[in-house]
């Protein structure tokens, strides 16, 4: 029958973002308070827009309650012209470990198919590297990297087969074939 051995795959899709650049200008505030810059807001609609132009559609946000996460996060939504109701915070994403970070993963709601999830580094690039996709040496802030898993549902992630989709960030130079 032509090859087709499974009728009823599906498949999921992960775009992993680290926030865009964040300042200390603010003596004052907190580390889980610090705000972009002007320049992570221009990256972060950068990199949205190259999203985008890949022709891809999010249907949930996850992002750390951090403030320059949730901000970058609420770009790419305005960009996607996503619904408020379509982030879901999460506090054990700000220095979130590899654990952490598939512990979400598990409690995405199963009916989105396509999820950006918004933290930080080390865990980031430490997450993606334990999938075991394509190694990352560093996820640089506002970078975005894909992966697909043949999985029904989220808690199947961690052992589901991943396939690399793409990694991109802020100072690569697409190619002109891109």
């Amino acid at each position: 029958m032509g090859g087709i051995t499974n009728l009823n795959l599906i498949m999921k899709t992960l775009i992993v973002v680290r926030h865009a650049k964040s300042g200390w200008d603010d003596a004052s505030l907190s580390d889980f308070e610090r705000t972009l810059t002007d320049r992570g807001k221009s990256d972060a609609v950068t990199m949205v827009g190259r999203l985008i132009q890949k022709s891809i559609r999010i249907d949930a946000f996850v992002s750390s309650s951090a403030r320059r996460a949730e901000q970058t996060a609420k770009i790419f939504m305005n960009e996607y012209k996503a619904k408020e109701e379509s982030l879901l915070l999460v506090r054990s994403l700000y220095e979130g470990s590899v654990k952490d970070l598939y512990a979400t993963i598990n409690n995405i709601n199963d009916k989105s198919d396509v999820v950006a999830l918004f933290a930080h580094n080390p865990g980031v690039t430490d997450f993606i590297n334990s999938t075991e996709c394509s190694p990352v040496y560093n996820m640089p802030t506002c970078a975005v990297f894909g992966l697909a898993v043949e999985a029904s549902d989220w808690k199947e992630f961690r052992e589901a087969k991943k396939e690399f989709l793409f990694f991109d960030y802020p100072k690569n130079i697409p190619s002109i074939n891109e």
